[in-house]
Order: C-alpha cells, then sequence, then structure tokens
C-alpha cells in the first residue's frame, strides 16, 4: 500500500490588529479565524502548496468585505477566507 506522508504546517501569528472590532469581541473573532483557517489548511493538497511558499513574513490579501451585521466569529471566519484566497493566487 502506498501511503502519502502527511503533512505538517505549523502557522505562527504573531500579531493581530482588529481595527473597528470591539475589545470584547476580539476572542470571537480570533476563535472564528482559527477554526476556518484550519479547515482551509486541511483541504487536500494545500499542506504541499504552503510548504512550497516556504516563510512568508508578510502576506498582502485583498480588501476583506465583512458585513455589518456580521458575528465577531463569523468576521473571523470571513478574514480566514480572504487569507485563503490571498494564498490561492
Amino acid at each position: 500500500m502506498n501511503r502519502t506522508p502527511k503533512r505538517r504546517v505549523i502557522v505562527n501569528i504573531d500579531s493581530l490588529v482588529l481595527k473597528g472590532v470591539r475589545y470584547e469581541d476580539r476572542h470571537a473573532v480570533a476563535q472564528g479565524l482559527q477554526e476556518q483557517l484550519t479547515a482551509l489548511f486541511s483541504e487536500p493538497g494545500m499542506a504541499e502548496r504552503l510548504v512550497g511558499m516556504g516563510d512568508v513574513p508578510r502576506l498582502r490579501t485583498k480588501a476583506i468585505s465583512i458585513p455589518g451585521e456580521a458575528s465577531p466569529r463569523q468576521t473571523g471566519t470571513d478574514i480566514a477566507d480572504g487569507i485563503g484566497k490571498g494564498l490561492m493566487r
């Protein structure tokens, strides 16, 4: 049986600047971000893509639009989706 070894990707976010987010919502935004990044980075082929990129000190993305009625957790999810789109360029 030919098994492909699993890749392990470690992402460190040293700081997260959230402008326009209420102080008390910061943990929910971070939780949504973490959960969605985990889901995105678990997709088939994503680990290889990330490893191929090497160290990325800064990732620039296009503007991320967040609906005003979005919950803090959904805001984090939307931010993660924007990061995922930035990786696919």
